[in-house]
């Protein structure tokens, strides 16, 4: 891809959109894009580099949880008490009902995911902590 409309700063693949409406959850600067929201949810979410949201929980008494599906830059993805998962274009995170994790950026690369929000039986996310700057910045 060498057309510039597709570099991560600009959205990737997908419309950028405007600032994140959950930005009090992030450290940083996030942006976001309602791709489809009839029947599945798709947002395309952009993280400037250093951005990442706190950690949190996908909720619902039957299916839930949430698929990233990363499609430019470099970020991270991580799971409570495990190593955190570098990611990159093409890699693909699915994300299960009742696991606290977080997700974003590097800290020197604008990263972007589509995330797709499996449907759900009274589905809802718990907004956590945010992430430990001195962890954050070990990575």
């Amino acid at each position: 891809m060498n057309n510039t409309n597709f570099l991560p700063e600009n959205g990737g693949i997908f419309e950028k959109g405007g600032l994140n409406p959950v930005i009090q959850y992030f450290s940083g600067t996030s942006y976001f894009s309602v791709l489809n929201d009839r029947g599945v949810d798709v947002y395309n979410v952009t993280f400037e580099p250093g951005c990442r949201n706190n950690w949190h929980i996908h909720h619902a008494k039957e299916g839930g949880g949430q698929i990233l599906l990363c499609t430019a830059g470099r970020g991270w993805y991580q799971e409570w008490g495990k190593d955190a998962r570098a990611l990159a274009p093409g890699d693909v995170v699915y994300i299960p009902t009742g696991v606290k994790h977080w997700h974003g950026a590097s800290k020197d690369s604008w990263f972007v995911h589509v995330a797709i929000e499996v449907p759900g039986k009274e589905a809802f996310n718990e907004w956590l902590e945010p992430v430990n700057d001195e962890d954050y910045i070990n990575l």
